[in-house]
């Protein structure tokens, strides 16, 4: 690759040329450039003169763009051979070339042996630091040219700040903002982007807002970060208000801002919402983005439109790991479990291996289909076949597949024998499965163990008090209310909703506040009265309170999300469909009215409640009555 020239040449040329030199291919700065191997059929001289020097730098440079190790390394030979690396400048491009070739240790030797540093020197071995996931390093290196006295840039203050968002280091973020004020750094566009992020990242997100709207200046990607911080603390409606707020100022939306908008949309589940940014994406050529094609394929999910998901996902040509689970997720949410098993094995076929997100949605699809045997083969899948290395989200799910399935004491024994502490969640879906299937005993075991993670938890009370109630335990059901009445412990109340023509219409059990609750009650009435000559019965066991039978089909007839889809009934088109929110658990007798209400009006309707997406067709839930 790289050869000296004969002895006897160099002997003849040595008195009459006062510089050393080296015989360099000419051909291997430009196969440098291009990735291919040097030869050595023509010479370049280099010698320790400045004139000279700039094509050793030539060198470097591409090796640092085209990440050619060896070539740097050779190069880097020659330097050292030479004297070279004495020289600043020449030793920071050394130290970038390292840096962009993944060799942040060989970086971090040359900047040692530096015998003089520049501002340059310190802000391209912290920066190459934090890109390499080495920010305790950054920072104390941050602290290392402080004390030396090095003038401070906004590029190494940005830096560093980069560093703590990844740690989270909220109190390092605030003691560098105090340090940017005192020198008048704060103001910088750099160094105000990286503070908002940073405290967005911490969950500083009323700190970060007050960066954002104190800075003279603003960029794409202040913006942006701005957004996604939102985005980051579940601020959905602060995140979509932003994004407006900058396209009425005219800046121009990029792929990141526009994801993350996407991701607004899909945490309110706001489907018009999504639907404008999604034809501005489409406008805008962001519409192929790999990345925002997932945020689509989450957000259409999330709205309750899988088929929209679907053609997303269908019609990207280049797909990625990320695009898939995304998939996989939307189908395991709306219970189209057949759909993931098919989907998991043609993405294998693809030649994409899963990792332990996709089999979360592959064993969510076991737990909502009921299929024990499918789970355990996919759990054996995750660690034999693709050697991932099962999480608390994966033994969940399995705890969560076996109590469904109403093996109980299995997800007890599985459990018991974790190799790690249970978490909330396992004993959550204990308790809930002790409900459906009757079993108190283990039901007061889990509610235990709740009541000890998460003793501020009104739900888990809750339950437990439905189960006894369930089980005529009276006494048990009204000291348990006590308990929460005298501790102060209150559950939020359920509550539907429905989005129309741009509004969002939210309803609770008895609601009297809405402008046509009269009507609303009416037409509701007069539906009661049309499924009743379909034999629908108000399931009265689906109700735990300790009241008169009368009142109990007081309480089922007016819940919420039967108020939602009468009003749904009244202002939608006949041809739409009708998409309902819920923040609980759909109870069971709900469940039977809208089945029979899909049936009797041949309406679509979609309902998402705390577990997952049912859609009713002509009399059918997707769920299979399994939830």
């Amino acid at each position: 690759m790289i050869c000296l020239c004969s002895r006897r040449y160099r002997d003849r040329l040595s008195d009459c040329i006062s510089f050393s030199y080296r015989k360099f291919s000419a051909i291997a700065i430009d196969n440098v450039e291009l990735g291919r191997p040097t030869t050595s059929e023509s010479f370049l001289w280099v010698g320790k003169n400045a004139t000279q020097v700039p094509d050793l730098h030539g060198i470097l440079q591409r090796c640092a763009k085209t990440g050619a190790t060896m070539d740097g390394k050779a190069c880097h030979a020659q330097i050292t051979h030479y004297g070279l690396q004495a020289d600043t400048l020449t030793s920071n491009m050394l130290i970038n070339m390292y840096s962009k070739c993944g060799l942040v240790d060989c970086a971090r030797k040359i900047f040692d042996d530096m015998p003089e540093r520049s501002l340059v020197s310190w802000n391209t071995m912290i920066g190459s630091l934090n890109q390499n996931g080495k920010e305790h390093e950054a920072l104390s290196l941050f602290l290392q040219m402080q004390r030396e006295g090095t003038a401070l840039s906004e590029f190494a203050v940005s830096s560093i700040l980069c560093a703590c968002a990844g740690k989270c280091a909220v109190f390092v973020c605030k003691q560098l903002h105090a340090f940017a004020i005192k020198v008048s750094i704060d103001s910088n566009i750099f160094v105000g982007t990286a503070l908002l992020d940073v405290y967005a990242k911490c969950g500083f997100v009323k700190e970060a807002s007050t960066v954002f709207e104190c800075m003279p200046e603003r960029s794409a990607v202040t913006w942006s970060s701005m957004v996604a911080g939102y985005v980051q603390n579940a601020l959905y409606e602060e995140a979509l208000v932003l994004f407006r707020r900058a396209q009425v100022m005219g800046l121009e939306a990029n792929q990141f801002t526009i994801s993350s908008t996407i991701c607004a949309c899909a945490g309110l589940a706001s489907l018009i919402e999504g639907n404008q940014v999604h034809a501005l994406l489409c406008k805008a050529g962001f519409g192929s983005n790999v990345f925002v094609a997932s945020s689509l394929v989450d957000m259409y999910a999330k709205c309750g439109s899988i088929k929209e998901a679907y053609m997303i996902f269908r019609n990207t040509e280049e797909k990625n790991i990320v695009l898939w689970n995304a998939m996989l997720s939307g189908f395991a949410r709306h219970a189209y479990s057949l759909e993931v098993m098919i989907l998991f094995e043609k993405m294998q076929q693809m030649g994409m291996f899963p990792n332990e997100v996709t089999y979360i949605s592959v064993l969510s699809a076991c737990s909502h289909m009921g299929s024990v045997e499918n789970g355990r083969k996919y759990f054996d899948c995750l660690m034999k076949e693709h050697r991932v290395l099962p999480n608390v989200f994966h033994y969940s799910s399995m705890v969560d597949i076996l109590g469904r399935a109403g093996r109980i004491l299995e997800a007890h024994n599985l459990i018991e024998n974790l190799p790690f502490e249970a978490v909330a969640s396992m004993w959550g879906s204990v308790l809930a499965s002790c409900r459906i299937h009757g079993n108190l005993q283990l039901a007061e075991i889990a509610a235990e163990h709740l009541f000890k993670m998460e003793p501020n938890n009104a739900g888990n009370h809750i339950l437990l008090s439905d189960i006894y109630a369930a089980n005529k335990r009276w006494e048990e059901v009204a000291r348990m209310r006590k308990f929460l009445k005298e501790n102060e412990v209150k559950k939020g109340r359920g509550k539907s909703w429905i989005e129309i023509k741009d509004t969002i219409h939210s309803f609770m059990v008895g609601e009297r506040n809405h402008p046509k609750i009269g009507e609303i009650y009416t037409k509701l009435d007069n539906l009661m009265e049309e499924l009743k000559k379909l034999d629908y019965m108000v399931e009265t066991e689906h109700d735990h309170h300790f009241v008169e039978e009368s009142r109990k089909h007081e309480l089922l007839r007016h819940h919420s999300e039967k108020l939602a889809l009468t009003y749904g009934l009244m202002c939608l088109p006949s041809n739409a469909p009708i998409r309902i929110m819920k923040n609980l658990r759909i109870c069971g007798d709900c469940h039977s009215f809208m089945k029979l209400t899909s049936s009797f009006t041949g309406r679509e309707i979609i309902v998402r409640d705390t577990n997952r997406f049912h859609h009713f067709r002509n009399g059918c839930c997707s769920c299979r009555d399994f939830w």
